[in-house]
Parts: C-alpha cells; structure tokens; sequence
C-alpha cells in the first residue's frame, strides 16, 4: 500500500480508502456486523487506513455504528476515520444546518463510532447559504479545540462547486471531497487547481463511477439498487457504450479495469486517496491492488 500526506493536515493516509456508503443497505443489500468486520480486518491487513463514512448512512447512523462496533474491538489509533454532517436520517430524512443540530449531530457520530475524536469531519454537501454560517464553523473551531475533531473538510454536492472549494483556508478546512473518475473529470477544471493551491487533501468519491468502471456491466443490463435503477434506459446504455470504448482503447491489456479506474484518479496531482465502496472482502483485495499501478503521465496505469 502507499500513502499521502492528507493536505495540511498530519495524517497519512492509504491511497485506497474503504467507502463505507453501502453499509447503510443503499446499494441493494443489507449488511451484517459480521460481513463489515470481515471487510475492514481485510482492509487492515493490505494496509488500508482510511474509512469514510457520514451520520446519515442509513438510518440511525447504521454505518458509523457498524464501523463503531468493529473500532470498539481493533486499534482505533490505527485507522483515520473520515465522517460528515448536515442530514439527519432517523424515523425520517431532513437537513440539519444550524450550529446546535450539527452540534448534537457531532456528539451522536461520536457515540456510534465509539471514539473520542473524528480525524476528519466534513460539511457534506450543503448549499453555499448553508455553507455560510460563522455560528457553525466557530461551533466547529471549539470542537477541534476540544479534541473531539481532528480537522475539518468539505464534500462537496457538485463537483464543480468552486465557491466552496475557494473559501476552505477561511473556514480551516484541509480537504475537499468531491465525485472525479473517468466519466466524469469536472473538478480537473477549477476544483483541483483550487485545491493544489491551498494545499487541500482531495479525497475522490464515487472512482468507479457507481459501478459503471467496474467492467463488469454492457449496454442492456438492469440494475435494482436505489441509485442505478433511477436511471433511463439510455443513460445507461450511454454510459455503458462509452466505457467499452475507454475499455478498448486506455485499458492495457491484461489490467482489470476497476482497478485501472483507481489508478486512473490517482494519477492527478490533486487527489491524495479514492475511496470506492465494496461489498466484500474480496472487493477491497481488487481496490487495494489498484495502489501497485503506476500512472505514467501521458500514458495508462500499467502493472509496475
């Protein structure tokens, strides 16, 4: 495994995180304590020490609280546990903005992680209005003060948001986060440029394209999760057209193209971590193995 430094902040982190969206049974299944275990023991053992997660996967901070129960029983000094704030999924979904919701929020992700601290805590993809709130980052200042946030980042909603990017140097934010793969290079535009300036940590959601890099899928297929299945016919076919063509034409041959995808966000000078979800043990071994691939500039990602 490799490691970067996470922009101004003093942690290093794995080039390959664990995303840990899929724990709250968003993505077509629903997750035992035992599987989660099983997939962050793998993770551990290949090197991999990021987790990023947010309150609001699945309800009652499911995902936190897995990741919480599996913590309780490791080294917690061990891994950097990334979370974010601003929705509130309980009996019902809201936003919840105000200095004193993200307050109580921050306290509620403690308890379900099992931890004193957050390593990094982020605004998760609220609106520039929301965004500007002295109330709440001063709120947040006292937080990392008091120990119970390490540093503070922004996920951005759309990966074209400059505005917030620019203003995290105001704010003390060290990293943005932000969806970037082969299918989609917007933040290439400002967001990146913006991020090597002020030294941010860049950590890249979304790297396989929501399975679509996977090469696992061809035009034709159906998908039943909740985020696919929203699509049309068309969009996938799309999608699933063009990544046959990215297939044939930038993937060597004899390299797995899910793992060329990591690689492939990995070769831009911003983006210190991607953090793919995966559903097995089996899964994080493949993403793992994307940190031995080598982006030569100008060329692809090839076996070292």
């Amino acid at each position: 495994m490799k490691y970067r430094r996470l922009g101004k902040t003093d942690l290093n982190v794995s080039v390959i995180g664990v995303g840990t969206w899929q724990f709250g049974g968003d993505w077509g299944k629903d997750f035992t304590q035992t599987e989660v275990d099983g997939i962050l023991n793998r993770a551990k053992d290949l090197g991999i020490n990021l987790i990023d997660t947010a309150e609001c996967y699945g309800p009652h901070h499911m995902s936190e609280s897995f990741i919480g129960n599996f913590l309780s029983r490791d080294n917690r000094e061990d891994w950097v546990v990334a979370s974010k704030f601003g929705h509130k999924w309980h009996d019902h979904w809201e936003h919840a903005w105000s200095a004193e919701a993200v307050k109580i929020q921050l306290e509620e992700s403690l308890q379900a992680l099992k931890t004193d601290y957050i390593d990094l805590y982020q605004f998760h993809s609220g609106s520039d209005e929301v965004f500007l709130n002295d109330d709440l980052w001063t709120m947040l200042d006292k937080a990392i003060q008091a120990g119970k946030i390490r540093n503070l980042g922004i996920s951005i909603g759309a990966n074209d948001n400059i505005f917030q990017t620019d203003k995290a140097e105001e704010v003390n934010a060290k990293a943005i986060q932000v969806v970037y793969n082969r299918l989609d290079q917007i933040p290439e535009k400002e967001v990146f440029p913006s991020c090597i300036k002020q030294d941010l940590g860049v950590l890249a959601r979304v790297p396989l394209a929501s399975g679509f890099l996977s090469g696992k899928y061809h035009p034709g297929v159906t998908f039943q999760d909740n985020v696919r299945k929203g699509l049309t016919r068309e969009d996938i076919d799309k999608k699933l057209t063009l990544v046959e063509k990215i297939q044939k034409e930038e993937v060597p041959e004899g390299i797995n193209m899910a793992q060329w995808a990591l690689a492939w966000c990995l070769q831009h000078p911003a983006v210190t971590t991607v953090i793919p979800g995966c559903k097995s043990p089996e899964q994080i071994e493949m993403n793992a193995a994307a940190a031995d691939l080598e982006f030569v500039k100008g060329d692809h990602p090839s076996s070292i």
